[in-house]
C-alpha cells in the first residue's frame, strides 16, 4: 500500500513538472524590443553584434523594417524592461539609414566589468528582394532568405541558413553547422561557405559551390555546377549532382548516388562509393583505408588505369593488361580518363 503511495506521489509530481514545462512563459525574444521602418530605395543592409543573431528576410516592399531583440545571456533570456534599459547603457546601439543602406550595430563598451550583465542583441531585418548584405557577429546564427545581390557574412559561434538567396554568397562560421536550399550563386562568382566546427547540408541549388568544413559531414542533395565539397572530420554524402564534382575527407566515407559529370572523389580514413548516371569528364576515385565502388557506364570510349588488392570490372572491348592488382588499357578505343585507386582495399566496377 505504501509503495503504490509513493509511485502516484511520484507520478503526480513528474505530471506537475512536465505541465511546468509545457505552460513555461514565453521567451521575451519573441516581442522586439525595439522596431523602425525606413522608406526610400533601400539596396543594402549593414550589421555587427556581439552576442545575437542576425535575419534578413526579403520580398518585402520598397521600404524596410528592423526588429532588435534583446536577451540575458547566460541563461538568463527573461529580463524585465527595466533590467534591459539598465543593462543597455553599457552598450552603442544604432539604427540608422545611410543612403540606400540599413546600419545596424549593437557593440559592448569596453569597460564593461560584470560579464553577468551581458546581452543577446539581434536584429531581423525585412527588405526588398535586390539587397546586398554585410553581416558580423561573434556569438550568434545568421538567416538569409529571398534576397537577391551579393551576401557576405561571418560568425564565430553560430549557424548559417540560407534559403532562396541569388547572387555572390561568401559566409564563414567558426563553430557552427551550415544549411543552404534553393540558392543559386552569381555567373562569376561562388556560394563560397566555411565552417571549422558543424556540418553543411545543402539542397536544390545551382552555380560554383565551395563547401569546407573542418569537423563535421557534408549531405548534398539536388545541385547543379561545380562543387568543392571538402571535410576533415566526417563523411560526404551526395544524391542528384550535376557537374564538377571534387570531393573529399580525411575522417569518413565518400558516397555520391546519380552523377551527371565527372568526379574527383578521395578519402583517407573510409570507402568510395558513386555511381554516375552520365559520364562527361573524368572520374578519379581513391582511398588510403577501404574499397572503391563505382556503378558507370562503360560504353564510351574510356582510358583505365585501376589499382587495388583485386579488381571486378567487366572488360569488353578492352585492350591493354591486366593483372590481380592493376588493370590498365582502354575500353571502345580509350578517352574518358578514368583512375581508380584502393591502397588497402578492393576496386569494383559495375558489381
Amino acid at each position: 500500500m505504501k509503495r503504490n503511495q509513493f509511485l502516484l506521489t511520484l507520478l503526480s509530481v513528474a505530471t506537475f513538472s512536465l505541465t511546468s514545462l509545457t505552460n513555461k512563459p514565453s521567451d521575451n525574444n519573441d516581442t522586439p524590443y525595439q522596431t523602425k521602418t525606413f522608406s526610400g530605395n533601400i539596396n543594402a543592409v549593414r550589421a555587427e553584434t556581439s552576442g545575437g543573431s542576425l535575419t534578413i528576410e526579403g520580398g518585402t516592399d520598397m521600404n524596410a523594417k528592423v526588429e532588435m531583440y534583446v536577451r540575458g545571456n547566460n541563461g538568463n533570456g527573461n529580463l524585465d524592461k527595466a533590467e534591459i534599459e539598465d543593462r543597455l547603457k553599457d552598450y552603442d546601439i544604432s539604427i540608422a539609414q545611410e543612403g540606400g543602406t540599413i546600419v545596424a550595430t549593437a557593440k559592448r563598451h569596453n569597460n564593461l566589468t560584470n560579464w553577468k550583465n551581458s546581452l543577446s542583441i539581434s536584429f531581423k531585418f525585412y527588405t526588398p528582394r535586390k539587397v546586398t548584405a554585410d553581416l558580423r557577429t561573434s556569438g550568434g546564427s545568421i538567416h538569409l532568405a529571398s534576397l537577391s545581390g551579393t551576401q557576405k557574412f561571418r560568425t564565430s559561434g553560430g549557424s548559417l541558413h540560407m534559403s532562396d538567396v541569388d547572387g555572390d554568397i561568401n559566409g564563414q562560421t567558426s563553430g557552427g553547422s551550415i544549411h543552404f536550399d534553393g540558392c543559386q550563386a552569381g555567373t562569376s562568382g561562388y556560394l563560397d561557405l566555411q565552417t571549422s566546427g558543424g556540418s553543411i547540408e545543402g539542397k536544390s541549388s545551382t552555380g560554383k559551390m565551395r563547401l569546407h568544413t573542418s569537423g563535421g559531414s557534408i549531405r548534398l542533395t539536388d545541385l547543379k555546377g561545380d562543387i568543392d565539397a571538402q571535410t576533415s572530420g566526417g563523411s560526404v554524402n551526395g544524391e542528384s549532382l550535376e557537374g564538377d564534382i571534387k570531393a573529399s575527407t580525411s575522417g569518413g566515407s565518400v558516397r555520391i548516388a546519380n552523377i551527371v559529370g565527372s568526379i574527383d572523389a578521395s578519402t583517407s580514413a573510409g570507402g568510395v562509393d558513386v555511381s554516375i548516371t552520365k559520364l562527361t569528364g573524368p572520374v578519379r576515385l581513391s582511398t588510403s583505408a577501404g574499397s572503391v565502388r563505382v556503378k558507370m557506364p562503360l560504353d564510351k570510349g574510356i582510358t583505365l588505369n585501376l589499382s587495388g588488392n583485386s579488381i571486378k570490372i567487366p572488360l569488353n572491348n578492352f585492350n591493354g593488361d591486366t593483372e590481380k592488382d592493376r588493370i590498365r588499357g582502354t575500353l571502345n578505343g580509350g578517352g574518358i580518363p578514368v583512375t581508380l585507386t584502393a591502397s588497402s582495399g578492393s576496386v569494383y566496377v559495375n558489381q
